[in-house]
C-alpha cells in the first residue's frame, strides 16, 4: 500500500486506498490468466518500506491489516482467483510473512479459500520446518537455498512429517499442470511483441493516466503553431519505470523533447538543472565496432593481469547498468570471472566530461587508455544493485568535440568486491553501472534555461524522479525533488509565466512553487511511450482523464505515516491505524496539495438526480444512478466516485471510504445516465476486533458522489436495519 510517499517501490503500488487498490489488483490478474499464465500477487503483507526489510516488524492492529492492508488481497482472491501468492520479506506482528501461519493458513486457505500455490520473495525463506507448516510451497528463487539438505535432518528428527512436505509439493505440482498447455520450454528466451499495435496501445494506456492537476487560465493545450522550448533534467531523458526488480529494460524509449519535437519541429531543448542521483548511462552516447548504440561486453575466465586471455563471450550490451542476475554460459561454472567493456565516444562540444561507475564487484574506467575511474583499489559501501554495491565513482577528463575516443572498462564480478556488508543479499554474479555527461554548471545551465524561456511563447518543463531515486532496496529520504530542480521551476516559470510543469515520479514529490505554476502535469512513469502521450496531453491531441491514486501532501511531515516510516530497531509501528492517506486528511481536517482522486480535463461535466438502491439482503449491491452532461465544446471522460459515511457509527470511523466508481466517456455536449455497483457488505463494514470478524452495522449511511474526494456534490443516503457478523470473502 502507499501508506508513505517515501516508498522505495511506492511507484509499483496501486494506491492509497484498499478498495482501489483491489480493484486493480482484480483487473491485473483477470488479464494476466486470460492468457492461461499464472498470476502471483506480492507482497503478502505489510511490506510497505524498504528500510531493513528483511528484519522490519510491521506491528500493525488487527483491523488495520485487515481493512487496508490485506483487503486488495481479499478482493483479488474474490473476483479473479490468482493462481500464486507470493509473501513478503519482513516480519507481521513479529513474525516473518514466509512463516505466518496465520496468513498463509488461517486467512489465505481458510477463510478465503485460496486453492494455489505460495511461493517466497527471492531469498526471503529464514526457516525450514516453520514455513512448510506454514504453508510456504516453494523457495524463490531456486535452487533451494535453505530448505534443501534441512528437509531431510527435519524428516528424520521429527520436526517435520512426511504430509507436512506431501501438503507442498502437491501445491507446486497443481500449479505446473496448470500451466503446463502453455508449452513454454524451461530454457525460453525473453521476447518482445514490437508492432505498431503495441505502440498505439502503450501511447494511449500512457496518455490515459496522466493527470491534469492544474489548468489556470486554460493555458492547457498548448498550440502547435507557437514557439516551443522544452526545458528540464526529464525533458530529453525517457523516465519510464522506476528501479530496482520492476525495471525492465525497455526495447525503445521516447523521451518528451522527442514526443514535442514530433509535433513541433522547431522545439528547442534545454537541461536546466543535472537532477539525475546517478549520471545518464555512458552507453546512451557509445557505439560499437560494428557502429551500433551501446557497448561491445567480453567475457573472461580470467583477470586482467593475464597474458593472451580468450573471451568466452561476447555480446552487445545497449544499457550500460548490467546486473548479472540470471546470466548463464556452459563455461563459466561459478559467480566468478571477468568482463571488458568497450565503446568509442565523439563528444559535441569540447568540454570536461565526467564518468561514473558503481559496482556489485570492482571496476575500472579508462578514456583512451587514461584511467579516469577506479572503483577496485578503493571501494565505498553505497545502496547500488539493491544495497550490496558501491557508491557511484566519479572522474573526469578534458574532450574535444567531434573527436572519437576510445572508452575501456574492466569489470570484476561480485566475489571481488574489497568489503563485506550485514543486512543485504548479493544476486547472482553482481553488476556494473556505468554513466557519462559533459560536467554541468548548475547556474550556467539554469542561465541557459531562463534565457531560452523568455524567448519562446511557450515552455513544456520537464522535472521530476527516475529509477535511480525510486527504487526497490531503499527509500527515499524526504519527498523534495532532486537538488536544484525546485530552482530551476522557479526561475522558469518567473521567466515565462506560459510555462507547463511536468512531473515524473511514482509518488508525490513537494512543490514549493506550485501556486506560481498556471499548468500542473503528474505524468507518472509512462513506459515506452512516455513522451509521446505526454505531447499528447500538453497539445490537446488526448483530452486528459487521470485520477490521482493517492493524495499529495504539501509536505512530507502532513503525512499520516511521518513519525513512523522507519525501521526503528527493526520496529516499524503503523501507528495511523486506518487512518491512511485521504482518510487522515479528512479526519484531521487538514488540506492537501492536491487530494485523492483529483484530476482535470479540457472539457467539463455536471453531475445530477442521484439514486441510490439498497436492498437489505447482505449478499446483493448498492446500486447508485446519476446524470452526468459533458457541458463543454470538446469529447472527454470523468471519472465518478462514490463514497460512503457512517453517521452514527459506534467507533471511531474515517469520515468517508472510497466504495466503487466507474468511468464514463461523452461527447460534446452528451448525457448519458451511469451506474455504480457496490457490494453491500463490503461497503458497510468494519472489522470488529472484538468478534473477529467483519460488522456491517446498523445505521444510516450517506453515500457521497462527486469527481474527487474533495468534490462531492451529489449526496444519498441509505439505512442498514439490521447488525450482521461474517467472515470469509
Amino acid at each position: 500500500m502507499q501508506r508513505s510517499p517515501l516508498g522505495g517501490r511506492g511507484f509499483e503500488s496501486f494506491s492509497e486506498d484498499p478498495v482501489l487498490a483491489g480493484k486493480m489488483s482484480v483487473a491485473t490478474v483477470n488479464g494476466i490468466q486470460s492468457t492461461g499464465v499464472a498470476a502471483t500477487l506480492k507482497h503478502y503483507a505489510c511490506n510497505d518500506l524498504e528500510d531493513k526489510r528483511l528484519s522490519s516488524n510491521s506491528i500493525v492492529t488487527e483491523r488495520a491489516l485487515r481493512e487496508i492492508y490485506l483487503m486488495p488481497f481479499q478482493m483479488a482472491q474474490r473476483d479473479a482467483k490468482p493462481m500464486c501468492f507470493m509473501t513478503a520479506y519482513n516480519l507481521v506482528n513479529g513474525t516473518h510473512a514466509s512463516e505466518s501461519p496465520k496468513l498463509l493458513q488461517q486467512i489465505l486457505r481458510e477463510e478465503w479459500g485460496f486453492d494455489g500455490m505460495v511461493m517466497s520473495d527471492w531469498f526471503g525463506v529464514y526457516s525450514t520446518s516453520e514455513s512448510i507448516k506454514a504453508g510456504l510451497d516453494l523457495e524463490m528463487p531456486g535452487p533451494t537455498y535453505v530448505r534443501g539438505a534441512q528437509v531431510d535432518l527435519a524428516l528424520r528428527c521429527g520436526k517435520l512429517l512426511i504430509h507436512h512436505v506431501d501438503a507442498r509439493v502437491r501445491e507446486v505440482l497443481k500449479l505446473v499442470k496448470k500451466v503446463l498447455p502453455l508449452g513454454i520450454p524451461e530454457d525460453a528466451e525473453e521476447r518482445t511483441v514490437d508492432s505498431p499495435e503495441t505502440a498505439a496501445l502503450l501511447r494511449k494506456i500512457a496518455g490515459d493516466g496522466i493527470v491534469l492537476m492544474k489548468n489556470e487560465k486554460s493555458i492547457l493545450p498548448f498550440s502547435k503553431e507557437k514557439t516551443t522550448a522544452v526545458i528540464g533534467p526529464n525533458g530529453a531523458f525517457a523516465a519510464y519505470c522506476g528501479g530496482g526488480s520492476a525495471a525492465l529494460p525497455a526495447y525503445y524509449t521516447v523521451t518528451p523533447y522527442d514526443g514535442v519535437k514530433s509535433k513541433v519541429p522547431s522545439a528547442e531543448y534545454e537541461l536546466g538543472a543535472p537532477a539525475w542521483k546517478r549520471m545518464p548511462l555512458l552507453s546512451n552516447v557509445t557505439t560499437t565496432e560494428g557502429g551500433k548504440q551501446g557497448l561491445s561486453m567480453r567475457f573472461f575466465l580470467d583477470p586482467p593481469s593475464v597474458k593472451g586471455r580468450s573471451p568466452v563471450d561476447h555480446l552487445r550490451v545497449r544499457d550500460s547498468y548490467i546486473h548479472l542476475s540470471d546470466y548463464k554460459h556452459p563455461r563459466i561454472q561459478s559467480d566468478l570471472f571477468w568482463c571488458d567493456f568497450d565503446g568509442k565516444f565523439t563528444p559535441d562540444e569540447t568540454a570536461e566530461y565526467e564518468f561514473s561507475c558503481s559496482v556489485a564487484g570492482t571496476a575500472m574506467i579508462y578514456v583512451d587508455g587514461e584511467l579516469v575511474v577506479d572503483n577496485m583499489t578503493k571501494q565505498v559501501p553505497g545502496d547500488s544493485f539493491f544495497g550490496i554495491g558501491t557508491v557511484e565513482e566519479i572522474g573526469s577528463i578534458n574532450l574535444e568535440a567531434g573527436r572519437e575516443y576510445n572508452v575501456h572498462v574492466e569489470f570484476g564480478t561480485m566475489p571481488t568486491l574489497t568489503y563485506k556488508k550485514d543486512g543485504v543479499t548479493a544476486f547472482g554474479a553482481g553488476g556494473v553501472r556505468l554513466g557519462c555527461y559533459r560536467k554541468i554548471s548548475f547556474e550556467t545551465e539554469v542561465a541557459r534555461a531562463v534565457a531560452m524561456a523568455k524567448k519562446v511563447d511557450q515552455v513544456i518543463l520537464c522535472a521530476g524522479l527516475n529509477g535511480d531515486w525510486e527504487s526497490e532496496g531503499y527509500d527515499r529520504p524526504h519527498m523534495d525533488l532532486p537538488p536544484g530542480s525546485d530552482e530551476l521551476i522557479a526561475a522558469v516559470l518567473a521567466a515565462n509565466p506560459n510555462t507547463a510543469v511536468i512531473i515524473q515520479s511514482g509518488t508525490p514529490v513537494t512543490m514549493p512553487w506550485r501556486d506560481d505554476a498556471a499548468a500542473l502535469v503528474q505524468a507518472w512513469y509512462g513506459g515506452n511511450e512516455t513522451g509521446n502521450a505526454i505531447a499528447d496531453v500538453v497539445f490537446g491531441d488526448v483530452n486528459p482523464s487521470g485520477k490521482l491514486p493517492l493524495s499529495f501532501p504539501v509536505r512530507n511531515e502532513d503525512n499520516p505515516a511521518f513519525l513512523n516510516y522507519i525501521s526503528d530497531d527493526n520496529r516499524v509501528l503503523y501507528g495511523e491505524d486506518v487512518y491512511v492517506g485521504y482518510r487522515f486528511y479528512d479526519k484531521t481536517k487538514r488540506a492537501p496539495a492536491f487530494p485523492f482522486g483529483h484530476g482535470l480535463s479540457y472539457t467539463t461535466f455536471s453531475l445530477s438526480s442521484l439514486t441510490v438502491s439498497a436492498p437489505q439482503d447482505p449478499t446483493s449491491d448498492i446500486a447508485l444512478t446519476l446524470q452526468i452532461t459533458n457541458t463543454g465544446s470538446l469529447p472527454g471522460a470523468e471519472v465518478l466516485q462514490a463514497y460512503i459515511s457512517p453517521r452514527t457509527p459506534s467507533i471511531a470511523r474515517p469520515v468517508k471510504e472510497l466504495k466503487g466508481f466507474t468511468k464514463v466517456f461523452l461527447q460534446a455536449g452528451e448525457s448519458t445516465t451511469a451506474e455504480i455497483l457496490m457490494p453491500r457488505k463490503y461497503a458497510t463494514s468494519f472489522y470488529h476486533e472484538g468478534r473477529d470478524a467483519w460488522a456491517s452495522e446498523a445505521g444510516v449511511y450517506d453515500v457521497l458522489v462527486g469527481s474527487s474526494s474533495a468534490e462531492l456534490p451529489l449526496k444519498g443516503d441509505f439505512e442498514v436495519e439490521k447488525t450482521t457478523y461474517w467472515k470469509g470473502l
